[in-house]
């Protein structure tokens, strides 16, 4: 019988478990590496019998690979089905009985084959399954670097889209400000009554025109600077600012539209704040922007908060409302460009959704990071903050809190 699996597997080469070299079928240890190959067999049998696969010295990989030691012996003619079935019989039979036996153990303890025949077997089987891995672990492998060939080639085309729109998006918005400046050029003549009086309701007409196209003139401002931003990075200016002095002018400029809202708009500056090295112009607009959103989305009777405070070698600046407030789990999209929470056609709240991505990018550029902190009807705060100057000058000096409602 020995002789039969021998002729059967000598002729087979198969690679060693443990360093891949060729090696014939019925082979006990490996010229290359020197494995014993029927002792890594024996070993894989004892984790098994001991429940524990885990230990085995070869990794435990599915069984599918390759043929059951039963239909294995069948395939090479060194056991007949009816044997295969005693066998099975009375393996069974005694895992009744609570005494545990590998097949091939059975297959010994009949006669049906030798423990030799059983060895070589079993090693065989050890070495296609780690050829079938090894095998898998190619196929593997050759997918894994299609799919991220594919997948660089779809962010360079996404790439080269988003620069398209960028791109787009700029030279429309360049197009714009021409007929509009004539717009506006003649709207104000008419308003002004410079081309003829005007009734009252035209008067009334021609100042929602006037609103309209100061608006407009908004919009296509920040369609341009998010293009810029996005094409060419945001080119900073630094020099020390005075926060306190920022904050005032920019609560200045928001009153008329806060007292218009019916909202109470209050500043809140520690005194003698020291300044920041920053870019005062972009500044400004990100603190302008973050409080227009809040007089905006605030309801009638609400209040709105700009406050500044010095912790720990950095100014913190922030916006807090009583508004409508953001659910908690779409705080981070309102960064995202483009995005308006409510994206419905009859959204009560209009704009571009670029306000706070710009907002985001210019902070970036200055080493900051803006949070958001948000209760749906309770309202919504945003912060940032920035290191205080090296050559640090304080700002004017004042009551640490102060109305503007």
């Amino acid at each position: 019988m020995a002789e039969a699996v021998s002729s059967t597997l000598e002729t087979r080469m198969l690679p060693c478990p443990q360093c891949n070299f060729p090696i014939p079928g019925d082979s006990r240890t490996c010229p290359n590496c020197g494995v014993d190959l029927a002792l890594l067999a024996l070993l894989a049998e004892r984790s098994y019998l001991a429940g524990i696969p885990d230990t085995a010295p070869l990794p435990d990989t599915p069984a599918a690979f390759v043929p059951r030691i039963g239909d294995y012996l069948m395939e090479q003619d060194l056991l007949t089905e009816e044997e295969l079935k005693t066998a099975l019989a009375r393996q069974k039979e005694l895992a009744d009985k609570g005494e545990r036996r590998l097949l091939g153990q059975m297959l010994v303890e009949l006669g049906m084959v030798s423990p030799e025949t059983i060895d070589m077997v079993i090693t065989n089987q050890i070495i296609e399954l780690h050829a079938a891995v090894q095998d898998a672990n190619r196929t593997l492998e050759r997918r894994v670097s299609e799919r991220t060939a594919e997948l660089k080639h779809a962010l360079a085309r996404l790439t080269e889209l988003n620069q398209l729109k960028t791109n787009l998006i700029s030279n429309v918005s360049h197009e714009l400000r021409t007929p509009l400046a004539h717009i506006k050029g003649y709207v104000e003549l008419l308003e002004e009554e410079e081309l003829g009086d005007l009734t009252l309701e035209q008067g009334k007409a021609m100042s929602v025109i006037h609103r309209a196209t100061v608006r407009l003139g908004q919009l296509i401002d920040d369609l341009i600077s998010f293009s810029t931003a996005s094409r060419d990075g945001i080119e900073l200016k630094l020099e020390q600012v005075s926060i306190r002095d920022l904050a005032r002018d920019i609560v200045d400029r928001s009153k008329p539209k806060a007292t218009q809202e019916g909202i109470k708009l209050r500043l809140s500056v520690d005194k003698g704040l020291p300044t920041v090295q920053a870019d005062a112009e972009k500044l400004s607009w990100v603190i302008y922007q973050l409080l227009d959103n809040a007089i905006k989305f605030t309801p009638e009777g609400g209040r709105v908060k700009l406050w500044a405070e010095h912790v720990s070698g950095f100014v913190t600046i922030a916006v807090t409302d009583t508004g409508i407030g953001i659910p908690s789990g779409k705080l981070n999209e309102v960064f995202q460009p483009f995005h308006q929470l409510d994206g419905s056609a009859t959204r009560r709240y209009r704009g571009t959704g670029l306000g706070l991505a710009l907002v985001k990018q210019i902070l970036e550029a200055h080493g900051s990071e803006i949070t958001a902190e948000s209760m749906e009807n309770k309202g919504s705060t945003f912060r940032f903050e920035l290191p205080i100057s090296d050559n640090n000058v304080t700002g004017n000096s004042g009551a640490g809190d102060e109305g503007a409602e």
